[in-house]
């Protein structure tokens, strides 16, 4: 008896290709996210590296010293290359057309009307780029960077010193923000800037400097970025006030969602008598999940603060009226908006997690004389536990990251007074909060200084990935210990 042929198609009933096609397309996925995650890591960490400050000059006199922060190739265009001389078009032409330019960061924006401004390469004068050896990085509250050569030290209108050395000693004992004192100092074109030393938050001689001294350099920027306010329209200083926010509003949405959602669900699950009308709610349930976000801060604005906060304040804060107590976005407003916008996603997790327990262990709860509460009490919710956190991990990630209902309900550009702090009653639900998201879009789209707040953007998303990888890995490593304690639970 002759075996049967096999089937051309063999490789595909197998499935091998489809065991391929499904690697490669989680392995495109993840190369996908690590490229994302790898290019704004390292463009976050690389942003307070101090580097060199260059001195050129053009062919017109024009003297630039700054900080190089960006350096391209591009095509000049016809009506500049025919105000070249012959020579330079010819190089160009051998070429491929392209030239080379960078973007200078020249500072002192009260003398230049410009804190950036373009050198092309072809405009440069031979032999006129340096590295001037004691050009200092002067970082203020106001105005932006200076960038000069230190040449008298002031107290008042007298003159401590000229020589340069004792200046520059003078500049490494005094503490940042002193009242009296200031520093003179020579611009590149050789203008003379008397710099009060209250206005200076750190300088340093950027072509002087030590490893050692960068690294302190670097350390001092990330710790001011970390504890203090911001400044210069936010693209300078810190952001400890939208750290805070951002936390403090993703445990308050946490808080707010987890229970009711869990609760939800149990009703759904283990109550409700399933039917067309258990099913629309749960087709509104999985449907209210794809609502566009920006819907939830104008029902947020809309109810919550408008409607609820109106009538807290008709109520309770009469004689401040007409200006608002909780009748505007603030820090409740923005949890509540949040929390129903997260809301599908711990219910659909929660009844996935409670669909997953087996009947039979409820049966055997029932035959021993449990309740119905007592076993879900008892043997259901343990079993489920895990399931319900990972609901709440995927809400505390969205939440964390949303930035559309945040515009309406809560976030502002800057709070001076966090929402939480040591004055009685401590929790301020009606105030106001800084959040990173929302920061990143102020830095990106709102900011005046473009190009000073675009290396601010990637460390500030860097520093709202890790915040939520954080929230994240702590909520994972509660999952691992309630599902190794719900495992072994026995009834």
């Amino acid at each position: 008896m002759s075996r049967p042929s096999r089937p051309a198609n063999a490789l595909l009933a197998r499935n091998e290709p489809m065991v391929w096609l499904t690697g490669a397309g989680l392995v495109v996925g993840l190369l996908m996210v690590v490229a994302l995650v790898g290019f704004v890591f390292w463009q976050g960490f690389a942003t307070f590296w101090p580097g060199p400050v260059v001195s050129v000059r053009t062919t017109d006199g024009v003297v630039s010293m700054g900080e190089v922060t960006r350096s391209e190739r591009f095509r000049p265009e016809p009506s500049v290359t025919a105000a070249l001389a012959p020579e330079v078009v010819a190089a160009m032409q051998a070429g491929d057309g392209m030239v080379g330019r960078r973007l200078v960061r020249i500072g002192n924006f009260e003398l230049t009307g410009e804190h950036f401004r373009w050198v092309e390469d072809f405009r440069l004068e031979p032999g006129s780029e340096s590295l001037p050896e004691w050009a200092y990085v002067f970082e203020r509250t106001a105005w932006g960077r200076f960038y000069g050569v230190p040449e008298a030290y002031l107290d008042g209108e007298s003159v401590l010193s000229e020589d340069p050395a004792a200046v520059r000693a003078m500049l490494a004992r005094a503490p940042a923000g002193a009242a009296a004192p200031a520093v003179r100092v020579r611009t590149a074109d050789g203008v003379l800037k008397d710099l009060p030393t209250a206005t200076i938050v750190r300088c340093y001689p950027a072509n002087h400097l030590s490893t050692t001294g960068r690294i302190g350099v670097y350390a001092s920027r990330w710790r001011e970025f970390l504890s203090a306010e911001p400044r210069e329209a936010n693209s300078e200083g810190g952001v400890f006030p939208a750290i805070f926010g951002t936390v403090v509003m993703t445990l308050a949405m946490t808080i707010l969602v987890v229970p009711f959602g869990v609760m939800a669900a149990l009703y759904l699950r283990e109550y409700a008598k399933q039917g067309w009308l258990t099913s629309i709610v749960r087709i509104s349930i999985n449907n209210l999940a794809g609502v566009p976000s920006i819907v939830f801060g104008v029902f947020g604005l809309g109810f919550f603060s408008y409607v609820v906060g109106g009538r807290i304040d008709a109520l309770f804060f009469a004689d401040a009226l007409p200006n608002p107590t909780f009748g505007t976005g603030g820090l409740l407003w923005a949890s509540l908006t949040l929390a129903l916008l997260t809301l599908p996603v711990v219910i659909v997790a929660t009844e996935e997690a409670l669909a997953a327990v087996p009947t039979s262990m409820r049966e055997g709860s029932f035959a021993c004389g449990a309740t119905q509460w007592q076993t879900i009490r008892r043997v259901v919710l343990p079993r489920a536990l895990p399931g319900i956190m990972t609901g709440a991990i995927l809400a505390m990630a969205r939440g964390a990251g949303e930035v559309a209902p945040l515009m309406l309900v809560g976030a502002v550009k800057l709070a001076p007074e966090l929402p939480v702090d040591l004055n009685f009653p401590f929790v301020h639900a009606q105030r106001s909060f800084m959040h990173l998201g929302f920061h990143i879009y102020d830095l990106g789209f709102q900011s005046q200084n473009s190009e000073a707040a675009k290396p601010m953007v990637f460390t500030t998303t860097m520093l709202l990935m890790s915040i939520v990888l954080l929230l994240n890995a702590t909520a994972i490593w509660l999952r691992t210990r309630m599902g190794r304690s719900g495992s072994g639970s026995k009834f």
